[in-house]
């Protein structure tokens, strides 16, 4: 048996040997620069190779090589950070249709967390929004399949399916104490994804709920039918990235360049190839994709000039973030509301063939004036006066192997603002917490942009001068 295992282990060698030399060499000449080929861990290989092997020969049951290469795969990148994947043929195809906006299934953005579906934020008018479904809470079975153990693809596979099929979900949510139950039915998920009107003369609203191959062309024409619509002079323009998760970087520069001069510098990345440096600029050759006319030309000048507030919460996230951030450093707009997500780092989806593909995590943004977005998030400039809930949402922070935010003394004061931010709006609310924690459970969720939303109410008395100005802040360094 033994000889059966160490003949295994050493073919299998030879065969990620002569894989990982392949793939090397493919990388290197690409590259302007050669490099030297880094050695390859001949004893970790090894040690791979003679589990593999035991496996194949001491299991209990069969198992297929292509399970198990499959299964190392995955674990090679999931343990590298929580958005690095290995897409196989559904998740593929079902990556490409998200992008465009509509699919099957309940509407929730998660994440994997010490074994079970985290929920990122409930995707609005979907069937998880509507039943109630949360931020932070913990998803522990679907149906009756327990979701620890499986990953997180298999887990949204299961979430997904046809239209008008229901599905059990169980979760556990802080501060209860008993799993809650929810029974949804499936529906097909189309985002919309700019949502706008007049909240009265003179003061526009645009929302924008995910960023999606037609968002641009969407905010263009959201923008020449409110400036239509508005018979004086536009006194302010109120934009809302609350619960966006983000979605195409094309669409954060186009959202950008609606907004700011041309060519101004929206985001740049940095990450080790050459490929991961890149600056993108508030022009149609960064938003474009193919040579399409420019939706962007011909909107009102004044959109460039109007009064802005960019409202945000811990659910804007990437894309909205980028947005934000842009916005911010180059003093177009004032951001309002609580500290964003903090997701900026860059995943690049790289075609395997066969109709596979990994996806990488290659680069983080940076604000045009240097400031990282990874684990830190946009720090509003007018903090949220409203009790949201927000001060318990899941951060990227929070997620297990998440990536630093690549410069030491922007984490220490990220960490220092954000725990000084919290003391401060724990003090303010006081013994009231409890209580309106408890009123908002039976709740239903808050529709962003109606009579109930106070952050929309702060910022409306903001711009009519109810509210005071906010204090300067100093703007970043490239370090």
């Amino acid at each position: 048996m033994s000889n059966v295992v160490k003949k295994t282990g050493l073919i299998l060698i030879g065969i990620i040997t002569g894989m990982m030399l392949s793939l090397n060499f493919s990388a290197i000449a690409k590259k302007d620069n050669i490099e030297a080929i880094h050695p390859l861990p001949i004893e970790e290989l090894r040690t791979f190779a003679q589990v593999f092997g035991r496996i194949k020969s001491d299991y209990v049951e069969t198992v297929e090589d292509k399970k198990l290469i499959t299964e190392a795969i995955n674990g090679m990148l999931v343990g590298l950070d929580p958005h690095s994947s290995y897409l196989d043929k559904d998740d593929y195809k079902e990556l490409q249709i998200g992008t465009q906006g509509e699919f099957g299934g309940l509407g929730i953005q998660v994440t994997m967390e010490d074994g079970v579906v985290k929920v990122i934020s409930p995707i609005e008018d979907t069937p998880a929004f509507r039943a109630g479904i949360k931020t932070g809470d913990l998803i522990v079975k679907l149906d009756d399949t327990v979701v620890k153990g499986m990953t997180l693809n298999d887990a949204i596979k299961l979430m997904r399916g046809k239209p008008n099929t229901s599905i059990k979900i169980t979760i556990v949510r802080e501060g209860e104490t008993e799993p809650l139950v929810f029974n949804l039915v499936r529906d097909i998920i189309k985002i919309q994804s700019v949502k706008s009107k007049m909240i009265e003369p003179g003061y526009a609203y645009i929302r924008i709920t995910q960023f999606q191959e037609q968002t641009g062309e969407n905010l263009a024409q959201a923008i020449k039918t409110l400036f239509a619509q508005n018979t004086g002079t536009m006194k302010g323009l109120i934009l809302d990235l609350r619960n966006d998760p983000g979605g195409l970087l094309n669409g954060a520069v186009a959202v950008s360049a609606a907004f700011l001069p041309e060519n101004a510098l929206v985001v740049y990345t940095e990450g080790r190839s050459a490929d991961a440096k890149m600056k993108l600029h508030a022009n149609p050759e960064y938003y474009l994709r193919g040579p399409d006319d420019d939706y962007l030309k011909g909107l009102p000048a004044a959109v460039k000039t109007v009064p802005m507030i960019t409202l945000v919460n811990g659910g804007s996230a990437s894309a909205s973030e980028i947005v934000a951030g842009a916005l911010q450093d180059h003093k177009r707009s004032i951001v309002m509301g609580s500290q964003t997500f903090g997701k900026g780092s860059v995943q690049t989806i790289l075609p395997l063939g066969n109709n596979t593909a990994i996806k990488l995590t290659t680069a983080r943004y940076y604000t045009p004036n240097g400031q990282s977005i990874q684990a830190k998030g946009i720090t509003p400039d007018i903090l949220d006066e409203t009790d949201t809930g927000d001060d318990q949402r899941l951060r990227e922070s929070d997620l297990n192997r998440h990536l630093s935010s690549g410069k030491k003394s922007e984490e220490k004061a990220a960490s220092d603002n954000e725990k000084a931010a919290q003391k401060n709006a724990n003090n303010k609310k006081g013994k009231e917490k409890d209580k309106k924690d408890n009123d908002k459970k039976n709740k239903a969720p808050l529709e962003f942009g109606s009579a109930d939303d106070l952050l929309l109410t702060q910022a409306m008395n903001y711009f009519k001068g109810i509210t005071s100005a906010p204090e300067k802040k100093t703007a970043g360094t490239d370090s």
